[in-house]
């Protein structure tokens, strides 16, 4: 098994690395990502020690980095609804 998961894990990088230069990107993009990571770890910091929305913590972890470096503003109001409905927690 973990030899198939080892094959995927390189079959993928070798397949991002082939897109990342026959599309002529560059590593422009690795910059954007980063700023969009970074602002995204900020609004989450934001969230859960500003006191806006209290009695709400919303843990600061890979996946919901992704979620709000990839969906933006409506990203944390997925994150924030997803806490209330599923643990309950009102606002």
């Amino acid at each position: 098994m973990r030899g198939v998961v080892w094959f995927v894990l390189i079959g993928c990088v070798a397949i991002l690395v082939y897109l990342i230069f026959r599309k002529r990107l560059g590593f422009g993009w690795l910059a954007v990502f980063g700023a969009h990571m970074a602002l995204a770890a900020i609004a989450l910091y934001v969230i859960n020690y500003s006191g806006w929305i209290t009695q709400i913590y919303i843990p600061i972890n890979p996946v919901t980095m992704g979620t709000v470096t990839v969906l933006g503003l409506p990203g944390i109001v997925l994150l924030v609804g997803l806490k209330i409905m599923l643990f309950g927690q009102a606002i």
